[in-house]
């Protein structure tokens, strides 16, 4: 690998880190509007670090919702980390204290970034590597701010910062229909949880939605297996 092709390779982690250092900046305002401590976000980031998940549960806190539809829903959307580590496993090869960190920083970006160097592994370490070092501890500083921000304002809200919510969720879906079984996962998903929104608490028509999604996917899967 050359100097000039590494340094690509960490520059665009860079990059990528700084957007997601931006986006936590609404995480850490919202989670503070939400009912949480600045203390109590940060440490989401910290652990959870997994933006989805992380407004998921915010979104639910913020709606009424109790702490275990919260965790539940937080909890269905960040299950797609772990077909990310099945991908991944062979390529990063880690093992010991190195595959708990590895675990950690499998997400979206980094298991993306990864996927763009396939057949070259040396390039596709590097570039999981930098991009989930960049993004966790720009994610973190963009989690901060945000958090000790809107503690000096009486009412987050008041800025609109409870649509940004719904509006990420969007931002994070919508790269990824990119065929029609997609396309009809979602459609199904968003019609079951507008449908059942007005009858059921908080967080759980998110769950019920899910699971919905996931029998039309399953079906669609199988049908496309047989024919």
């Amino acid at each position: 690998m050359t100097t000039e092709h590494r340094r690509a390779i960490v520059g665009d982690a860079l990059a990528l880190g700084l957007g997601t250092g931006v986006y936590a900046i609404s995480f850490g305002a919202l989670a503070v509007a939400a009912g949480l401590s600045a203390w109590q976000a940060q440490a989401l980031s910290l652990l959870m670090f997994t933006g989805a998940s992380q407004f998921a549960l915010i979104a639910v806190v913020a709606s009424g919702g109790s702490a275990a539809v919260a965790i539940a829903t937080s909890t269905l959307v960040g299950t797609r980390n772990a077909f990310y580590a099945v991908a991944m496993a062979p390529i990063l090869d880690a093992r010991g204290p190195r595959r708990l960190l590895a675990a950690q920083a499998t997400i979206d970006e980094s298991t993306g970034m990864a996927a763009r160097y396939e057949g070259d592994r040396s390039s596709a370490r590097l570039a999981f590597w930098a991009t989930a070092g960049a993004i966790y501890v720009l994610w973190n500083l963009g989690t901060l701010i945000g958090a000790l921000g809107a503690g000096l304002i009486e009412d987050p809200n008041t800025f609109g910062l409870d649509a940004a919510a719904p509006a990420a969720f969007l931002a994070l879906v919508w790269p990824r229909l990119t065929s029609w079984p997609m396309r009809a996962v979602a459609i199904v998903s968003l019609v079951l949880a507008v449908a059942l929104s007005p009858f059921l608490g908080a967080g759980l028509p998110v769950l019920v939605a899910g699971a919905g999604g996931i029998v039309v996917g399953l079906a669609l899967g199988a049908r496309a297996r047989e024919s």
